[in-house]
């Protein structure tokens, strides 16, 4: 497909932990084989809306959908869809790096084998280290643990843990906050160079962060009864130095958030 046709779309998305709802009526279409970045002060769902669109938050006792996420098309919340499934090709990287306490190898290998796949393991390992930009740092000290790299090290070595699996598409929740700025960067060469290959979602508080790798930005807030809601939609250079909103100004210039 072409790198404009969409990769994911919200439709009307609604999401509620127990009685509280966290989302409201979120619609937008993210490009395939792009960066698209979501911003807005603490609180206001968007890591809840990430975690919508691998169907993360099923795992949340208590937790439920209303409306659709379209990928490729599908309905991931439609009743025949198998949420393991949708993970596989859904990646997901969290805000702290959380290697497994085994070896290097081990951690990418981890999904593989937890999937049933055995075959090629060195080379799928070696794929997924070359794409995360970490084979040159590491590939001496395969076998030691992963406990032992720096943290910009240990974030990459996640990222290909996810790239090992061959997902379509990567959602990053804040995967530099724990970072410095030097690891920073790396990550977000990285991230420029993943978007070749793969659709990448990232949230972040960072705004010059979501302005220097993103094509896409959404601006979400919190409403009144504190669900999150979606402000405005669009490519980045608009977002940043023409939006449409009042509030996304008033958020981009520090005014508030």
């Amino acid at each position: 497909m072409e790198s404009n046709t969409a990769s994911l779309e919200a439709k009307k998305l609604e999401l509620w932990y127990g009685h509280f709802q966290a989302l409201r009526d979120i619609s937008m279409v993210i490009p395939r084989n792009r960066i698209t970045a979501i911003i807005g002060p603490s609180g206001c769902g968007k890591s809840s809306l990430l975690r919508c669109f691998n169907r993360m938050n099923d795992l949340i006792p208590g937790s439920r959908v209303n409306g659709e996420v379209l990928f490729d098309g599908r309905n991931i919340y439609a009743s025949d869809v198998d949420p393991t499934e949708v993970r596989y090709r859904i990646g997901m990287v969290f805000q702290k790096p959380n290697p497994f306490p085994k070896s290097i190898f081990e951690n990418v290998a981890f999904g593989l084998r937890v999937n049933g796949i055995t075959d090629n393991l060195e080379e799928a390992v070696e794929r997924a280290l070359h794409r995360a930009a970490l084979w040159d740092e590491v590939k001496d000290r395969l076998l030691k643990s992963a406990m032992e790299l720096s943290g910009g090290q240990q974030q990459r070595l996640c990222i290909a843990r996810t790239l090992a699996l061959e997902p379509e598409v990567i959602l990053m929740d804040e995967p530099c906050s724990a970072l410095d700025p030097v690891a920073t960067l790396k990550i977000e060469d990285l991230m420029s160079n993943l978007a070749e290959e793969y659709t990448i979602v990232i949230v972040t508080h960072n705004m010059q962060q979501a302005a220097r790798v993103s094509g896409m930005a959404a601006f979400m807030m919190m409403q009144e009864d504190r669900a999150g809601a979606l402000v405005e939609y669009g490519p980045t250079s608009q977002l940043f130095t023409n939006p449409k909103d009042k509030r996304t100004e008033d958020y981009i210039t520090g005014r508030f958030g």
